[in-house]
C-alpha cells in the first residue's frame, strides 16, 4: 500500500488549522449577567462557594484563557448555561426559602457524593476541588438550616380533625395536572430510605412497570412507569436509641412519558404537601425545580433516586 506523501500532510494540516480558525471565529462568548440577590451565608461557607461553585453557578463566572479556546469554549458555555438553569447563586431569591435547603441539601449531597465539582471542570481548574474539611464546614453550615429541625413531630399526627378534613376534600390535582391518588398503597415497595437532611423517613413505591422494570435493569425506564414517595418527618429519638416515623409530610409522584414531559427528562413530577394534600409550587415551572435534584444527582438511574441495585 503506497504510504500518504508530503502533499497529504501539508493539506490535512492546513484543513486541521481552517477549522480551529475557524471555532474560533463561532466561538461562544460567556457573559456575566448582573447580580440580582447574592446568596447570604457564612464567611467560610461563601469562600468555599465562590472558588468550587461560582464559575458555573453564579453570574460570577472567572473564565480562564484556556476555557476560551475552542472547542473547549463550547463545553464551557454549555457546562454554565446548564449549571445557572438549575440554581444561580447570584440569582438565589427566585427560590422560595424551602427550595434554598433543599438546593443546598443537594448540593452538599453531590459534593460528598463526588458528583460536584465536575471532574473535567476540576482536571483544568485544581482549586475548584472541595476537601474533606470544606465539605465538613458546608454540612456544619446545611445542618443549621432550619428544615434539619423537623424533628418530633408526633403531636401534628394527633390532630385527628386535620385528618378528617383531608378525607373529605376533593381529589387534590398539582398544577400540572397530575392528580393525587392513593392507588400506590397497593403497590410494591421498591426503596425505604431516611434521609438526614430534613429529618424525614420514605417510603418509595413503584407500579408493575416501574417493578419489572428495575428487575429487569431497564433503562431508561419505560413509558407508564410511575413512583410515588411518601414522606414522613421523625420522632425524636427515645431512650433506646429508636427513632419512629412523625407526621406525614408530602407525597411525591413521578410518572415517566417520554413524549408529554420532555422538557423534564421524561418524567412528570408531583408533590402534595401536609394532610390537606396540597400541590407543590406556585407556577408550572415548580417542575422544574424537581427535575434539576434528579438531574444533578441522579442522571445514571435515568434521574430516579433510591433505585434497589439487588
Amino acid at each position: 500500500m503506497k504510504k500518504p506523501g508530503l502533499t497529504f500532510y501539508r493539506g490535512a494540516a492546513i484543513m486541521v488549522i481552517v477549522i480551529f480558525v475557524g471555532l474560533q471565529m463561532i466561538s461562544p462568548n460567556i457573559e456575566n449577567p448582573p447580580v440580582t440577590s447574592e446568596i447570604a451565608v457564612p464567611a467560610e461557607v461563601k469562600q468555599i462557594l465562590e472558588r468550587a461553585c461560582y464559575d458555573c453557578h453564579s453570574n460570577e463566572a472567572k473564565v480562564e484563557w484556556f476555557d476560551k479556546i475552542a472547542p473547549a469554549s463550547f463545553l464551557v458555555a454549555h457546562d454554565i448555561d446548564e449549571a445557572r438553569s438549575r440554581f444561580n447563586f447570584s440569582e438565589w431569591d427566585k427560590n422560595p426559602t424551602a427550595v434554598q435547603e433543599l438546593l443546598l441539601w443537594e448540593m452538599v449531597n453531590a459534593i460528598e457524593q463526588e458528583k460536584m465539582p465536575l471532574k473535567r471542570y476540576t482536571l483544568a481548574h485544581s482549586g475548584g476541588k472541595v476537601t474533606a474539611s470544606e465539605l465538613a464546614v458546608l454540612k456544619q453550615y446545611v445542618n443549621t438550616l432550619p428544615g434539619r429541625h423537623k424533628v418530633d413531630t408526633a403531636r401534628i399526627v394527633a390532630r385527628t380533625s386535620v385528618n378528617q378534613k383531608a378525607s373529605t376534600q376533593k381529589t387534590p390535582v398539582s398544577l400540572n395536572n397530575i392528580p393525587y391518588s392513593s392507588d400506590y398503597k397497593n403497590w410494591k415497595i421498591i426503596s425505604v430510605t431516611d434521609k438526614f437532611d430534613g429529618g424525614s423517613m420514605r417510603i418509595v413505591y413503584g407500579n408493575d412497570i416501574m417493578v419489572k422494570a428495575i428487575e429487569k435493569r431497564q433503562l431508561p425506564f419505560p413509558d407508564g412507569a410511575r413512583i410515588v414517595k411518601v414522606v414522613w418527618g421523625k420522632q425524636a429519638e427515645d431512650k433506646d436509641g429508636n427513632v419512629r416515623p412523625g407526621n406525614f409530610q408530602n407525597a411525591q409522584f413521578m410518572i415517566k412519558d417520554s413524549k408529554k414531559y420532555s422538557a423534564t427528562e421524561g418524567w412528570g413530577f408531583a408533590k402534595f404537601d401536609g394532610l390537606d394534600l396540597k400541590p407543590a409550587g406556585k407556577t408550572v415551572l415548580f417542575e422544574q425545580t424537581c427535575a434539576n435534584c434528579h438531574r444533578l444527582l441522579a442522571p445514571e438511574n435515568d434521574f430516579v433516586f433510591n433505585i434497589p441495585t439487588k
